[in-house]
Order: structure tokens, then C-alpha cells, then sequence
């Protein structure tokens, strides 16, 4: 047994970690603190267990209270097993997966379709996922997806895993991010291993590689991947792949990579609208048996939008204050995820992007933005902006203010309040700061 106290959070988790020829497995006491270790320490923790064991084995959080899942064999009850491998090549042309590389590797237990939430940020690329999952090798092959981080790459990659071996137990799954991948590299050249790394990936069914944007400069390890990923394809396996923008645009990716990228069909993820991030929120608090007032859940879900993982984040966050202290305020929520809500700002849409976006669509000077002019037009033209600024950034109302040339708290409250009732009454006002908003969140 293994005693570890997670440093850096305000929680102390007593886990039991049990080793075994099909994977790690962890408990921990409830759900919140599954979702806390998956969410902030599981990336870390599979690193360490590469690096001490030489491979990626899966690993499985269970609750105490329930059995643990044996990762190599995830199973949905619901549907029926299929003993079928995901072709049918003739006994000669296959190979024998050496006996201790695992049948599922990397992936996480809970990562499914069914916890995946679909919006319309998202749904292409989720409708692509199931389309590979219910046909690999033949579908979208390679599937690459490509998008911002937080945005759920990771969790359809994951899923289309789990779905393939649910159903295909002989198949070979094996989930990596492309710095694992070049760290087993290296050290196969090291410990002269590589004809074991090569077997290790070109023997897989399915190979998930994520954020494949890692291999950039990286001339050895193209070369490695691009015969790998040559094997794999002739061998009419499945490939998936993530980055966090298109083929096209990853710098220092060696062409003949690109072009094979391209190859199958490529899917975008974009940040989730207002409604997903709520559906999104009620989902989390469905699974973790919490009850988050829906005021709370409208809140978060409008002052955190760029970024799903960072919406988790914060939720964790309420929903441990709310077991342990019982019901809380939007002010107490406030100051709870102020560190979360900076960041929010700072990585999402910045108040110089909407001036800027706002002084050209009211058609005034930038500078009339921190001026002390008050002309009908610059005045509803700066409120907007203030209004937009904060729907849009995790910034206090005296924060907005000072980048406003010093305007006081009260003065953002007014300007607020005003476009809110403006867009109310006036349906080309509402239409004019709808498209402000939407301007802005595709330039996220």
C-alpha cells in the first residue's frame, strides 16, 4: 500500500494503489476526489509509472466502495462482446503481440461517449469519433483532431479506446501523448530496445497519439513515427491524433508528415457556447452526487468560457466547498475561484482585444475608450465594451474600471446595468453586441 498526500491542493487523499499484469488501480474515498487526482495528477502519475516500468500501463481510479475495473477488459454490460479482432488478416500476415505488452494502454476509465457532453462547439468532431469507433480502420483514418487546450481532444480520443475495446477484446489499444512517445524513444535507443518499441506500436489496432504538435524539430522521432505510422496504415489500423492547431500550421513538422495527416479527415473543437458549459456543469454535479444550486452552475458556467478544463477545475473546487460547508454565495464563489477567474482573463479574451474590436465596430478612436469625453456616441460605445469586458473576463468591476482610465467600481456597475436594459429594449443593439461577442470568441 502506498500513503500519498497530493501537495499544492487543500485536500489530503490517503490512496490504495494495487499493481498488477492488467494495470494500476487506485482507490480513492469518494467521487470528488476521483475527478481532483484525474483531473490535476493523473498525467503526472502515469509519467512516473513509464518511467520506473518502462511502459504506460492503464491506470484505473476507482471509489472504495466500489470493485475495481480491470482495465484491460472495460466492458460496457449493455452490449454484447465481440470476439472478433478489427479485421480479419490471414494468420500469416499477423504478428504476436509479445505477452507482457498490455491490451489497453493509457487510457482513463471514465473518459467515454457517455460522459462526454455535445454541443455544437463540438459536435463534428464527436460525430467523427463514433463514426471511427464503430468502423476503425476504415473510417477517418487518420482521424485528426486539432483545437485549443481544455477543449475535450483528449476525452473523444480516450473514448474511441474504450468503445473499441469494449467490444473488440483482442484488439490492441494503445493511448500516448507524442512526448511519452519520444521519451520511450530514446530511451529504447539507449538500452538498445527498439526493435521492442517498434513491435510495441506498429502491433497496435488502435493508436491514439496526442498532441502530436510535441514532434515539432524533433527529426529522429518523425522519422520513427512517419514508418510507424506507414506500418500502421498499410496494416489498415486505426490512427488518431491531436494538436492544438491543423496540420498545416505546426512548424518544423517534416512535409511528408503533414501530407499524411491531411490524409483522412481532420475535425476542429472549439470553446463550448453558454449552454453546453451549463449542460456540461449539471453533468459533473449529476456524477458526483452534489447539489449545486442552478444559480451557482449559470454563473460559472458564464464567467469561465474559454476552456473546459478549467470550468472542471473551478466546479471541483464549489462542489468540495459545498460538502464540506454546506451552501454558498456568488460572492463566496467569487472569491473562492479568483485565481481561476485571472487566469480566465489573462489566457482568454483580454480587454485590449475588446476595445479594440469595440472602438472599431462604434467606429471611434481607440483612445476614446480611457477618455473623459462623454458624446452619446463614445459614452455607449466605452459602456459596451465595459459590459463585454466583464461577461467575458474573470475581472472585478474595479479591475474593468482601471482599464477604463480609472473609472470607479459604481461607474462599470451603471455601464452594465445600462447596455443590459439597452439590449432589452432595442433589438439592434442586442444584435450589434451579439456580434461584438461573437467576433471576439473566435478570435479566442
Amino acid at each position: 500500500e502506498i500513503s500519498a498526500c497530493l501537495v499544492g491542493s487543500e485536500m489530503c487523499i490517503r490512496d490504495s494503489l494495487n499493481a498488477s499484469d492488467s494495470g494500476v488501480t487506485i482507490a480513492v474515498p469518494d467521487s470528488i476526489h476521483h475527478l481532483w487526482i484525474e483531473e490535476n495528477y493523473l498525467a503526472a502519475l502515469r509519467q512516473a509509472l513509464t518511467l520506473v516500468l518502462g511502459e504506460a500501463p492503464p491506470v484505473t481510479l476507482t471509489v472504495d466502495d466500489q470493485p475495481p475495473r480491470d482495465a484491460s477488459s472495460p466492458r460496457d454490460p449493455s452490449t454484447p462482446r465481440e470476439d472478433r479482432n478489427l479485421h480479419e488478416d490471414p494468420p500469416s500476415s499477423r504478428q504476436d503481440p509479445e505477452p507482457d505488452l498490455p491490451a489497453v494502454a493509457g487510457l482513463t476509465a471514465d473518459r467515454t461517449f457517455e460522459s462526454f457532453v455535445v454541443g455544437a462547439s463540438n459536435q463534428f468532431a464527436h460525430a467523427a469519433a463514433q463514426a471511427v469507433a464503430a468502423s476503425p480502420g476504415r473510417a477517418y483514418n487518420p482521424l485528426f483532431f486539432y483545437g485549443g487546450s481544455g477543449l475535450g481532444k483528449t476525452h473523444l480520443m480516450q473514448a474511441i479506446g474504450w468503445h473499441i475495446a469494449s467490444r473488440r477484446p483482442k484488439a490492441r489499444v494503445v493511448y500516448i501523448t507524442s512526448e511519452e512517445f519520444t521519451n520511450l524513444f530514446i530511451q529504447a535507443l539507449q538500452t538498445n530496445s527498439i526493435v521492442r518499441f517498434r513491435k510495441r506500436f506498429r502491433q497496435a489496432d488502435v493508436l491514439l497519439i496526442d498532441d502530436i504538435h510535441f514532434l515539432a524539430g524533433k527529426e529522429r522521432s518523425q522519422e520513427e513515427f512517419f514508418h510507424t505510422f506507414n506500418a500502421l496504415l498499410d496494416g489498415h489500423k486505426q490512427i488518431v491524433l491531436s494538436s492544438d492547431r491543423p496540420p498545416g500550421e505546426i512548424k518544423d513538422l517534416e512535409t511528408r508528415l503533414v501530407t499524411r495527416f491531411e490524409w483522412g479527415h481532420t475535425a476542429e473543437l472549439t470553446p463550448p457556447d453558454e449552454e453546453t458549459r451549463v449542460a456540461i456543469l449539471r453533468k459533473k454535479a449529476e456524477s458526483l452526487s452534489v447539489d449545486v444550486p442552478a444559480d451557482i452552475i449559470s454563473w460559472l458556467a458564464g464567467r469561465i468560457r474559454s476552456n473546459v478544463r478549467r470550468l472542471h477545475g473551478a466546479f471541483i473546487r464549489i462542489a468540495s466547498w459545498i460538502s464540506l460547508n454546506g451552501p454558498l454565495s456568488i460572492s463566496q464563489a467569487e472569491d473562492l475561484l479568483r485565481d481561476l477567474l485571472r487566469q480566465e482573463a489573462e489566457n482568454g479574451i483580454s480587454i485590449d482585444k475588446i476595445q479594440k474590436l469595440a472602438a472599431k465596430e462604434f467606429d471611434i478612436r481607440l483612445a476614446d475608450m480611457v477618455s473623459r469625453k462623454r458624446t452619446a456616441a463614445i459614452a455607449f460605445a466605452r459602456q459596451a465594451a465595459m459590459h463585454l469586458t466583464r461577461e467575458m473576463t474573470g475581472l472585478s468591476y474595479h479591475e474593468i474600471g482601471e482599464a477604463f482610465g480609472g473609472r470607479d467600481h459604481g461607474t462599470v456597475m451603471h455601464a452594465c446595468r445600462t447596455v443590459e436594459k439597452r439590449m432589452k429594449a432595442d433589438e439592434n443593439v442586442r444584435l450589434r453586441i451579439t456580434a461584438l461577442e461573437t467576433g471576439l470568441r473566435r478570435n479566442l
